[in-house]
């Protein structure tokens, strides 16, 4: 009896999810560049800075570079549309993928959505001179429908990621601040200066705001999806340029989120990315100084304590009868060995934590 071609085809497509999906597994081992560092990847280069437009720099999440690099390539065609995400119109407590086409539109979409979003379902794939703006989980699965190795494909720019919280804890602390999520006519996570502050306005016209420190801090920070929690790549790896907060430091070497005009990291990935920030600077778009990697160690902790600890994590969820994702190419080993302490009890704790269901 021989299978009936939709058989046939829920079977492929159901290779195809475990080959491409980042939730199923993650595999560094195509990727490749002169340079590498052991908690942020391979690249070719590393820079901090800005945009030099005053207004994107404000609007932005930090420096905005990644709303200027898509200005940019549209206004000069080397972009005919950019993928990303945004408020959905008559509910922007929500976040929606959205097409950008114009600068208006790349502005209307700057800074960060703490919230769920499939940023890929806007990507096209058939389009080579289209950008994809997405988080470095999506990142790696484009990248994976195109083929690691393109270099002919969209252009592929991400950021440095935390975690998505759901968008319960968006709605929460709206709720929180005295407002409600189906009353709001805008609302903005940061940005608007550097951090910016989780800010929304209501139907009456009045506006309620609290710093980065407190709505990411103590809130959406706290309420993250448990994948995040166990991810490998925050700080998009699989793009071709990834971009961060390039927070500036206390006396203890700690990030100070305190309002200052926006600094970001940028790191070109590949080869591709490297000539597209280059020629950015070139052009004008782009204020960037050569940077040492190795500071980002102290100004993105969160980064480098869940990369070396991650072992323990993945083994606390899997003792307690879980799945977990297979993470292949980041020598993950190497760096538990270097905190056996630390992944001792980030085991214990996840597994407690699974065994009670949080």
């Amino acid at each position: 009896m021989t299978a009936s071609p939709l058989a046939s085809d829920d079977k492929q497509l159901a290779r195809d999810f475990r080959r491409i999906c980042p939730g199923v597994g993650v595999d560094a081992r195509r990727l490749t560049a002169p340079m590498s560092h052991p908690i942020f990847g391979k690249y070719f280069g590393v820079w901090t800075g800005y945009a030099t437009d005053d207004l994107i720099r404000f609007r932005g999440s930090s420096g905005g570079v990644l709303t200027a690099l898509s200005v940019w390539l549209l206004e000069t065609k080397r972009a005919t549309q950019v993928a990303g995400v945004g408020a959905q119109g008559d509910a922007p407590s929500r976040s929606v993928p959205v097409r950008i086409l114009t600068r208006e539109e790349a502005l209307a979409a700057s800074g960060s959505r703490y919230a769920p979003v499939a940023n890929a379902s806007q990507y096209d794939r058939d389009d080579a001179k289209s950008v994809f703006v997405g988080k470095p989980c999506e990142a790696y699965a484009v990248s994976r429908l195109d083929g690691t190795d393109s270099k002919d494909g969209p252009v592929r720019l991400s950021f440095f990621c935390a975690g998505t919280p759901s968008q319960l804890a968006t709605d929460g602390l709206i709720e929180k601040m005295g407002g409600r999520a189906d009353r709001i006519r805008s609302l903005r996570y940061r940005g608007d200066g550097w951090p910016g502050s989780f800010k929304f306005e209501d139907n009456s016209g009045d506006v309620s705001q609290v710093s980065y420190d407190d709505s990411w801090g103590k809130h959406l920070g706290r309420k993250l999806q448990w994948r995040c929690k166990v991810c490998v790549d925050g700080t998009g790896e699989f793009a071709d340029i990834a971009v961060g907060d390039y927070w500036e430091t206390d006396a203890k070497g700690y990030p100070s989120f305190s309002d200052s005009e926006g600094n970001s990291i940028v790191i070109a990935r590949t080869e591709r990315g490297l000539a597209i920030v280059q020629e950015a600077v070139a052009a004008g778009v782009l204020g960037l100084a050569p940077a040492n990697i190795d500071a980002l160690m102290s100004i993105q902790p969160l980064q480098r304590i869940r990369r070396t600890t991650i072992i323990g994590r993945l083994t606390g969820r899997f003792l307690a009868g879980r799945q977990v994702p297979i993470y292949r190419g980041f020598a993950l080993l190497g760096l538990s060995a270097r905190s056996l302490r630390q992944n001792a009890r980030a085991a214990a704790g996840t597994f407690l934590r699974t065994v009670r269901g949080k």
